[in-house]
């Protein structure tokens, strides 16, 4: 297995205008999938649940709206760095979260020192390893139909 950074950051679950709550947010990124992070959400009463996304994704997230499909991310406002607003969708269901943009930004840092931006591709090892989780999915695709 390959090296990893981990953090854990403290978001607002918003629910609605009117209820949000604090959870824990478990971020990690490994070189064995170089391309994204997993964020895993803490949320009371549940199993944890756990996004992975491209990292990439996250970094333009934090500075400007970008995303398309299940995950979204962007300022809370415009031109500042404040705070980043993560939205999480699976057909009509969809969840908000609220975090200080701070934690995500040294967290991506740390990212960047371990895999800089762009070097992912450099990765000896991935090559192989996207070649072989294809494959385990074609097989299984192949095995169920």
């Amino acid at each position: 297995m390959g090296e990893s950074v981990q953090a854990e950051v403290m978001m607002s679950f918003l629910v609605s205008e009117e209820l949000a709550f604090r959870i824990p947010v478990e971020l990690r990124y490994e070189t064995c999938d170089p391309y994204a992070v997993r964020l895993t959400f803490h949320l009371p009463g549940d199993a944890p649940v756990t996004w992975a996304f491209g990292r990439e994704l996250l970094i333009d997230g934090v500075g400007r709206p970008c995303g398309d499909g299940d995950v979204r991310i962007a300022p809370a406002e415009e031109d500042t760095l404040g705070e980043v607003l993560i939205r999480l969708q699976v057909g009509v269901d969809q969840a908000l979260f609220r975090s200080s943009a701070a934690p995500l930004i040294a967290f991506l840092d740390r990212t960047d020192k371990l895999v800089p931006l762009g070097q992912e591709g450099a990765l000896a090892d991935f090559d192989a390893h996207l070649e072989e989780a294809l494959d385990r999915i074609l097989a299984e695709e192949q095995s169920a139909g």
